[in-house]
Order: structure tokens, then sequence, then C-alpha cells
């Protein structure tokens, strides 16, 4: 009888040493594939299939994301955990390109810095689906084990966003209890000498007015008024201070986002005239409502359109956006002002640092501060020239309840 061909026991006579059946190495086998005759063609079709099926669940047990992409960019592999970082689908695999799916990612695999450096690691920050912080590790793939003739890339993702943000919430805590010592220290230095100023400043202007000297007596009056207006602005460096590093704990309420903004806008109503500034507010939909400090709130949005309006000349604008998912509400202000330099943005928090001439740098840090003490995210887009988008981020009422609950 003719023989359709080799079996897997003709292979291992082959082999110098007997070998179980189950230990046969794949090398071996697949070296010989045409040889095999149709029934062990289908056991080794279901071997593989089998390996590939413990492979699958082996990688899908790492927390770490890995990708293999070909040398197009394609993701042509993902286990459960890189499909989560980056808000991939199953069925994108094989279709989607990396880099236009996850433009930070992309900027991160630069085929010529690969084609340098056998291996790169690098650290980004990612914003969709979620805000997180990963770490970036990359190997270049031999074309011959490839499915891409010219090769591909292995990329291992390391999620740090928890050791990032604890980092990031330490130094800020040790940064923010120097600045409460120190602060007392100011507000009991500073205070006093500005009170007694006060005092004795009204004492002269008083004084000025019963002697009635003329026109030089009203020249001293204006330089008495030019030294009360310094102080009051020092007095008011100082409050701002104080609010700053002395952050209380927001009273939650149901609150409507839209009713405060509005309301805030109303206050600065006569400045926007005046600086003939439009504002245009955009709801989307209906905005579900969320828990926070009335107060505190109010404080955010003043301190942003403030902002928004000394970074505007006349005739610019001031757009107000909203929006919300399942879990989420979304407001967007986006000015046409001057916008803000690379240098500055990565500032823009930092105590004490402004770009505005007289500011005293302590609005965004409160903003961020109030934010974050609401279950929230701020984030901020901006370069020279095209204006600044902030985007603030809140937790639906059903989303802050859990979160609290769970503290």
């Amino acid at each position: 009888m003719a023989r359709e061909g080799l079996n897997f026991i003709e292979l291992l006579n082959d082999s110098p040493q007997l070998i179980p059946m189950k230990n046969i190495g794949l090398d071996k086998i697949l070296g010989r594939i045409e040889d095999l005759d149709s029934v062990n063609l289908g056991i080794l079709v279901q071997r593989l299939a089998r390996e590939r099926k413990l492979q699958e669940t082996v990688f899908n047990t790492i927390q770490d994301g890995i990708l293999v992409i070909d040398s197009e960019g394609i993701v042509q592999y993902a286990n459960d955990a890189a499909r989560g970082i980056i808000g991939l689908k199953q069925n994108d695999i094989g279709m989607v390109r990396l880099w236009k799916m996850v433009p930070d990612l992309a900027r991160s695999i630069d085929p010529q810095s690969a084609a340098r450096s056998p291996v790169l690691t690098r650290e980004l920050e990612l914003s969709y689906p979620e805000h997180r912080y990963v770490r970036l590790y990359m190997v270049p793939i031999d074309a011959q084990v490839s499915q891409s003739d010219s090769g591909g890339y292995v990329v291992v993702l390391s999620d740090v966003t928890e050791d990032k943000v604890s980092m990031q919430e330490l130094l800020e805590s040790e940064r923010t209890g120097s600045i409460v010592r120190l602060a007392a220290g100011v507000a009991h230095e500073l205070g006093n000498p500005l009170n007694s100023l006060t005092i004795h400043l009204q004492l002269i202007e008083r004084k000025l007015k019963k002697l009635g000297l003329g026109e030089e007596s009203t020249q001293l009056a204006e330089s008495i008024q030019v030294c009360q207006g310094e102080v009051k602005r020092l007095d008011g460096i100082i409050t701002h201070f104080l609010e700053a590093v002395r952050p209380q704990q927001p009273e939650l309420n149901e609150l409507d986002l839209i009713e405060l903004v509005e309301d805030v806008l109303r206050v600065q109503e006569a400045e926007l005239i005046d600086r003939q500034l439009d504002v245009n507010v955009e709801v989307s939909e209906a905005m579900p409502p969320i828990l926070g400090d009335r107060g505190q709130l109010k404080q955010v949005f003043f301190n942003i359109v403030k902002n928004a309006m000394e970074a505007m000349q006349a005739g610019g604008k001031l757009s107000i956006h909203t929006r919300c998912d399942d879990e989420y509400v979304y407001l967007q202000f986006i000015d046409t002002g001057c916008g803000i330099s690379g240098e500055d943005l990565s500032k823009v928090f930092q105590a004490y640092h402004s770009t505005k001439k007289g500011g005293h740098g302590l609005g965004m840090m409160i903003v961020q501060r109030i934010m974050r003490d609401h279950g929230g995210q701020i984030g901020i887009e901006s370069s020279q020239g095209t204006g600044t988008v902030i985007t603030l981020q809140f937790p639906q009422k059903h989303r802050r309840t859990r979160l609290l609950e769970g503290q």
C-alpha cells in the first residue's frame, strides 16, 4: 500500500533519541510538514491551536500590555491589558494603525530611532481612553519571524499611573506643607504692618482735607491714593495666598453646573462688555447634576473666565461647551487669546508662576486643588497665538457617591 506521507513516529526515527510524542519539537515537524499525511496534519493543526490558546491565556494573565505591530504600525496582536490601556477593540486587530489611534504612543515609536537602537524605552502620558502614565519598552522583530516581510515591533506597556500619581501627590504634599508653614509667618509679618499703614494713610488723608493746601494738597492726596492702592493689592496677595494653602473641605450639594457658570458670567458681565468680548455658551444636551461646593466651583469658573478675559483683545470670543458620558460631565472653556507657550504651559499650576503683569500666580493652583477635591480633573491645551482650551471633568453624582462611599 502506498503511503500518503510521514507520520510523527517516522520523524522520531530520524532523531538520535526517542522522545515522547507530546514533546516532539515543532521546528522538526514544521520543517517536514509537506511530508505529513492528512491524519497527522490534522493532529498538528489541533496541537498548534491548543498551544496558541495556551499562549493567549498566559499573555492575558500578564498585567502589562503586550502589542505586536508590523513595520507599517498596524496592530497584529494585543493582549487584554494592552487593549484596555489604549482602548483597542478586538475587531481592530489587523486593521488599525497604532499611531493613528494613539498619537501620544505613536510619537514614541520612531522607526528611525528603532533602527539606531535595538531597544527603546519611553515614559509617556496618555489621555485616551483614560488619563494615565505608561512606561513603554519596545524591541524590533526580525523579518524572518514576523508576519511582515520588513519586520515589526514588540511593544510592552506598563501602567505606572498609580506610582506616578502617588509620587506627584507626595511631592505636592511636601511642597504645600512648606508653603503652609511659611504662610503663617507671612500673614503675621505682613498683615499687621499693612493694617497699620492703612490706618495711618487714612489719618493723613483726613488731615490734608482739613489743611486745605490747594493744588499741593490735591497732589499729595493722589500720592496717598496710590499708596492705599498698593497696600490693598498686597493685602489681596496675602488673601489669595492663604486661600491657596489653607484649603477647606468642599460642602457637597447637588448642583447644576450651567447655572453656576451663568451666575459667574452675570457677575463678570460688566467687565466683559467693557473689554468688548463675546461669550457663547453651548449646551449640547441635558446636563446631569453633580455633587459640589457652590462657592468653590464659582471660584473655579471665575478664575478661568478672568484669565481668558485678560488674555484676549477687544473683539475676542470665549466659548463654553458642555458634554457628558455615562460617568463624567465635561465643561470646556475655549478662548481666542494670546495663548501660552510650551515652556509656560508646564508651569501653569505652580504657585507664583504668572505670565500676566501684576498676577499673583495662585489662581490656577487654586483651580487645580478645588477640582481635585471634587474628584475631577483639569486639562489645558494651548500654544502662543492660537488661544487656550481648558477642559474640566467632573464625576457625575452617582459616580461621586460611589467614590465617597468607598472612602
